[in-house]
């Protein structure tokens, strides 16, 4: 018999293919009794090992190869260490947490020799072979040392100390064998064989390789390349083995005996939460329980004053909220939860209290009173008809699982909180495994195979990408299996099946990405997950720390954190959440009797704001801010909280088809229609309409006769679509509905319509809360735009495309105006001044930062760190600038954009100059420092001494930029144009010929003529040649374009950024944005538009005649050769020339021939105008 005890899986991220239910498949079928699990330095994939080789009857060995620190300077090597039991898991945990936290060198974890003495107990070592210490002293012929090493790892590990012996193709592996044999020999040290398995077949050994190489960053080819693996490390069965090492039957002997010894029993499923320090009442100690009720009770009273402030009208409704409250918390205390919601209350309410806001609720968890109670979540279930039972069912025992939206800013301030409260040791996030997806794959399988960028990228676009959907690259079986819901890209994409048939390239890279698809890649933190353990989380499981990250989380994912215990927490960081709490400072600050302003206190019936709903203004409105959003308020006329709630879960795949007849329905155009009688009351809210997942519970309990528990189930159910269980709720529903008097037919109706909305139903509780807190932003925008847009801007500032669209929806939709940026009196944030007038943000500026800010402020303000920083009040030059600020926060090019932004203007309007003199004034500012620094010395001696360090020198000298200049570098400062626009130079001319503003676009089918200037222009390799992208901009809206290979060789000289240009197209629906594109035709610049949409130059003679001739030849007409033979492009004239005859002055005109043809450049029009003196020359367009 033989167990393999060395085996790599794809949890090893550098090496390692082998897929876990793979391996349990082939353990089973060879008939081995057990197989353990050895990743390089950690337990990623220890619980998911765990559960499946169980599952196949096969027994999980846990354990790690680990790197062990050399002595007297020598590198790191690595031996195994295997678990022997529990305490052996909770040191080999310690262990790894340790060299992650603690001892990471060039990416390696390392473990100490004292952190292996101290944590030695319950660990079964093995040598390492040719890798560990004592190999690598025997190889060096360091019989001495490596007896020295042998020695000490077997006094460590007394008893549990194995030499290790391999045959897995090595050059030096038969030299290892007798070395390490005679050694063991020699110490009386026990051997045992091992084979150090990285893949799961022979065939696998190219697809490990370029594995190895897409870790590495290597190519397959590459000669010069250590190769550290052999096409033997595959998972050999026991017979492979027992022949490999006939010749040492102890050895094969001792790794059954290993086997033996290694008895781990993990308890699963079974949360353990930490203690909550239950604080005294009324002198009293209260077991949890009582506190729990007692909490819970007191905070329903604090919730009913605010809901009801009439004592009578309190009085009357008190008994309901009391009997759900009694059913909820008997709920929870029946299920061993109190101590999850006193958690969970208790650091919201830290966090409430200590300036971070808490979103008003999240997902089922806002269907519980108790948590209304607890200030966990801050809306009323009760008026809402949010169900208790679709978060915690009291018919199927699951953890609750919150989860809680923070401030963005300060969500990091609460996980603090927890870790002091708890400890440190006790709280950790939690890991996640990013995996290689289809598209991937195949881009690293090409290039670790040297094939060109273009070739891999169109194999990669080949595969579909339809958002939400995950495709595989595996061959669609023959025939299907029922239930397969994979998406095989092979049968989706006939091109792709195509060219893997007929190019062999093709069919190489794909069947090599088929083999490295899914496997893990790389590992991240969970975005708001956070452990908190009862005592150290390494009681668990191990801890993992990026290299260069300062946050350790969890070596085991999600679900196999909750698997073994530890209780999830979500901590998810909300950006709204920020974007109200910076408006409400803002609110408090400015308007007087707002001092304590708070959003829990704004009516949900204010009219205003559900007529900014209704008129679609909702951008940056959170949940209602997308096109396609704005499209359905404009129709659907939301007036009050449950439209919003029933429209933001409408609003999604699936039930989107529902909304036409949800608003038809609302405004009495088509006739409400229940299924059944018995359910008006479950669908009156939304007309009829199955919205909600409570819904479907709700209708099951009213005619079929379910528990809202039992209900939940049968939700679950729909769900999985599991045909046997789905017939069995049948017959209950059908049972149910007839002691109703419904008929079985009618019966079989509704579940079916149940069965269909189950799918795509959504949570009543998140869409609830999602949407009050969508109605506050929308209530936020109405009372206090200024308010709103200085926030939601400062939030934004990153982000340059938000930035534009907030800036434009401000001036053009609600009229606000922008005091440009200004260090004179901007801060970092934009700040209301009115409440129409927003000072724009200096921190929004790129290439500046909060830290160059600050000091600009702080020097501003008389605290200033630079040698005059002392000084108060506005600064007078960039020089006195530059002195007064702290150089060590702000350096030349922050200075440079501020510039360029147009905040220096207040200073001087000549931004070249101001520019070309930043090392100037850098200069002076360092030459008054050392002046400071000497105590006024060279002050002392006179201006001739030292002149340069106290008399501010002149700006440079230099011409100040033009408006196409100006707007272009402010720009570049600050993502768009500022003080004014480009298309500003054209936009009198170009009205003329395209009549058709981009924001008064309508979908056609006819060619469109647009005019704007071009940006973020970008070329991409398409399908069918390089696609050129850009952005459309005329000042009243953006509109995004594309233009095919051949176009853009055409037209090369008009598509660049920040050009102008007129562009005829075909409009095309984008379906990620919902709104319109246009695909290019036909491009022209402005002269190139004169000539083609222009009737004539009209030219009035004045004091002088045109000489016609040559400025013809100056400015000839475009030739273009064409199939007709050549085409010339130039604009006619027409010539005016005034007469004065007896009845008074007339212009006599004449057409001149196409020999006066001319290219009408804005050259050729100013110098036509030179010509006439006092007439005029104007371009005529039809």
């Amino acid at each position: 018999m033989f167990v393999h005890l060395r085996l790599h899986t794809e949890f090893s991220v550098v090496d390692g293919t082998n897929r876990i239910d793979e391996l349990a498949k082939a353990a089973a079928k060879d008939g081995q009794p057990a197989l353990a699990i050895t990743d390089l330095s950690n337990l990623f994939g220890a619980i998911k090992f765990y559960k499946e080789m169980r599952g196949k009857g096969v027994k999980p060995i846990l354990g790690a190869e680990v790197f062990v620190e050399g002595e007297a300077g020598a590198a790191p090597s690595r031996i195994l260490l295997l678990v022997q039991g529990h305490q052996g898991y909770l040191n080999l945990s310690e262990l790894l947490a340790r060299a992650w936290t603690r001892n990471v060198v060039k990416a390696q974890a390392i473990c100490t020799w004292e952190w292996l003495q101290e944590l030695g107990e319950g660990l079964i070592a093995i040598a390492g072979a040719q890798a560990g210490p004592v190999g690598q002293a025997l190889m060096k012929g360091d019989d001495a040392g490596a007896a020295h090493l042998a020695l000490r790892l077997a006094g460590i590990f007394p008893h549990r100390f194995y030499m290790e012996v391999q045959r897995a193709g090595r050059a030096d592996d038969e030299a290892h064998v007798v070395a390490a044999v005679q050694l063991a020999a020699r110490l009386n040290l026990p051997v045992v064989a091992t084979h150090p398995v990285q893949f799961a077949t022979a065939d696998d050994y190219e697809a490990h390789e370029a594995r190895v190489c897409i870790s590495e960053g290597e190519i397959l080819g590459n000669q010069r390349r250590v190769r550290k693996f052999t096409r033997e490390q595959y998972f050999k069965s026991s017979a492979q083995m027992q022949a490999l090492f006939e010749d040492l039957p102890a050895a094969l002997a001792n790794s059954v005996e290993i086997a033996r010894r290694c008895n781990i029993s993990l308890v699963l499923g079974k949360p353990q939460l930490p203690n909550f320090p239950i604080p005294p009442v009324n002198g009293q100690v209260l077991s949890v329980e009582d506190y729990f009720r007692h909490v819970s009770f007191e905070g329903l009273e604090d919730r009913l004053r605010l809901l009801f402030p009439d004592e009578a009208k309190r009085n009357a409704q008190r008994p309901r909220y009391v009997e759900r409250l009694e059913f909820e918390l008997n709920t929870i205390l029946k299920m061993g939860f109190p101590g999850y919601f006193l958690i969970v209350g208790d650091f919201i309410q830290w966090a409430k209290t200590h300036g971070c806001p808490v979103g008003p609720g999240r997902g089922s968890g806002a269907g519980s009173l108790v948590a209304y109670a607890l200030k966990i979540t801050d809306l009323d279930p009760l008026e809402y008809n949010l169900l208790f039972e679709r978060f915690l069912n009291p018919e199927r025992v699951s953890m609750p699982d919150f989860d809680i939206d923070f401030c963005q800013a300060n969500r990091d301030r609460v996980i603090d909180y927890v870790k002091d409260k708890y400890g440190k040791d006790a709280v950790s996030q939690i890991a996640t495994f990013g995996t290689m997806a289809a598209k991937a794959a195949i881009r690293d399988v090409g290039r670790v195979m040297d094939m060109s960028y273009t070739f891999c990228d169109g194999i990669s676009k080949l595969v579909p990408n339809k958002p939400g959907q995950s495709y595989t690259l595996a061959y669609p079986p023959d025939p299907k299996k029922e239930g397969d819901k994979n998406n095989y890209a092979l049968e989706l994409e006939p091109l792709l099946a195509e060219r893997v048939q007929k190019e062999e390239d093709v069919k190489t890279v794909i069947e090599m990405a088929q083999k490295l698809e899914g496997l893990t890649r790389n590992i991240g933190m969970h975005a708001g997950g956070v452990l908190i353990a009862p005592g150290k989380l390494t009681d668990f499981c191990p801890l993992y720390q990026q290299p260069g990250s300062e946050a350790a989380v969890s070596q085991y994912d999600k679900d196999d954190v909750e698997a073994i215990g530890l209780v999830k927490f979500d901590f998810l960081g909300l950006a709204t959440l920020t974007i109200l709490e910076i408006a409400r400072e803002f609110i408090m600050k400015r308007h007087k009797g707002q001092e304590n302003f708070s959003f829990e206190t704004i009516p949900l019936d204010d009219g205003p704001t559900y007529k900014l709903f209704s008129d679609g203004k909702t951008e940056a409105v959170f949940q209602f801010e997308s096109r396609g959003m704005q499209g359905m308020l404009r129709e659907a006329r939301p007036s009050r909280l449950e439209d919003l709630i029933a429209l933001n879960a409408l609003y999604r795949p699936g039930p989107m088809d529902l909304i036409p007849s949800f608003v038809n329905r609302k405004h009495g155009k088509e006739v409400v229609e229940y299924p059944h009688p018995l359910v008006e009351k479950v669908l009156s809210e939304t007309y009829g309409i199955m919205v909600y997942q409570e819904q479907v519970m709700q209708t099951a309990q009213v005619l079929g006769g379910y528990s809202l528990g039992g209900a939940d189930m049968l939700r679950r159910a729909m769900g999985k679509k599991k045909a046997e269980e789905m017939a069995e709720h049948r017959a209950i529903f059908r049972k149910g509905a007839a002691e109703k008097n419904i008929s079985e037919q009618k019966a079989d109706e509704v579940f079916d319509l149940m069965e269909k909305f189950a799918g795509y139903g959504f949570n009543k509780s998140h869409a609830a809360a999602y949407s009050l807190l969508a109605y506050h932003t929308g209530w936020l925008k109405v009372h206090y735009t200024a308010e709103f847009f200085c926030a939601n801007m400062t939030v934004e500032m990153d982000d340059t495309d938000k930035l534009k669209v907030l800036f434009e929806d401000a001036q053009k939709n609600f009229g606000l105006t922008f005091e440009p940026p200004d260090v004179n009196r901007g801060t970092y944030r934009f700040e209301p001044v009115t409440d129409k007038v927003i000072r724009y943000g200096l921190g929004a500026v790129k290439g500046t930062g909060q830290h160059a800010i600050d000091a600009i402020v702080a020097a501003r303000e008389g605290r200033g760190q630079g040698p005059q920083g002392s000084t108060t009040g506005p600064f007078k030059s960039l020089f006195d600038f530059c002195v007064r600020v702290d150089k060590a926060r702000l350096n030349k090019r922050t200075v440079e954009a501020l510039i360029k932004a147009g905040a220096f203007d207040s200073l001087n309007l000549n931004r070249a100059a101001m520019v070309a003199s930043i090392d100037r004034a850098f200069d002076f500012a360092a030459a008054t420092l050392a002046n400071v620094n000497q105590g006024g010395l060279f002050d002392m001696m006179g201006d001739d001494a030292h002149g340069s360090s106290t008399q501010e020198p002149d700006l440079v000298d230099a011409v100040p930029w033009g408006i196409k200049e100006r707007l272009t570098q402010e720009k570049t400062a600050v993502g768009f144009y500022l003080s004014g626009h480009l298309f500003d130079e054209v936009a009198q001319e170009v009205r003329r010929f395209v009549r058709t503003q981009i924001d008064e676009l309508l979908d056609s089918r006819e060619p469109q003529i647009l005019a704007g200037i071009v940006s973020d222009f970008r070329v991409i390799n398409g399908q069918r040649g390089k696609l050129g992208l850009f952005r459309l901009d005329d000042k009243s809206g953006v509109i995004e374009a594309s233009a095919d290979e051949a176009l853009l060789n055409t037209y090369r000289n008009q598509l660049k950024e920040d050009e102008f240009v007129v562009m005829m197209g075909r409009l095309q629906l984008d379906h990620f944005s919902g709104g319109l594109r246009v695909k290019v035709q036909q491009v022209w610049d402005m002269a190139g538009a004169r000539a083609r949409f222009g009737k004539y130059l009209h030219v009035v003679v004045g004091d002088k005649s045109p000489e016609v001739p040559r400025l013809v030849q100056e400015f000839p007409p475009c030739r273009e050769e064409s199939e007709q033979g050549t085409v010339l492009h130039g604009l006619r004239v027409r010539m005016g020339v005034r007469c004065v005859a007896e009845q008074g002055a007339a212009v006599a005109e004449l057409q001149l021939g196409d020999a006066s043809r001319f290219y009408p450049t804005d050259a050729a029009l100013a110098a036509w105008s030179a010509q006439v003196g006092t007439g005029s020359a104007v371009v005529i367009y039809e």
